[in-house]
């Protein structure tokens, strides 16, 4: 077996958040669910602090995950929107996932 690069799993990550649904809208949840509460509630970013969405995309993101929670969808136009807006959060998608799990996706 050979010895997957950070890169490598960098560019996997960034691909599935900005192609795969499945990928796209668990990324979002995930990283909503490790937002701070008060941060969920108001749907912004108010703490710099490395986790959950930044300030300019804290809103928009905070009411899809609402939304898919609720309803269990989004519009194709939201979908749209969050392909775009999901892969530069690939770093914190790789550090809530598991490794191995990650490792093994890649290869596949």
């Amino acid at each position: 077996m050979s010895k997957i690069t950070k890169i490598e799993v960098k560019e996997f990550v960034k691909e599935k958040l900005a192609t795969d649904r499945a990928w796209a809208i668990k990324g979002l949840l995930k990283i909503f669910e490790n937002q701070t509460l008060d941060e969920q509630k108001s749907k912004d970013t108010i703490y710099s602090n490395g986790i959950g969405f930044n300030g300019v995309d804290g809103e928009i993101l905070s009411s899809f995950a609402l939304q898919f929670q609720k309803r269990k969808s989004l519009s194709d136009k939201q979908m749209a929107t969050l392909y775009k807006m999901m892969p530069k959060y690939w770093n914190q998608i790789i550090k809530i996932s598991d490794e191995e799990q990650l490792h093994s996706l890649i290869q596949s």
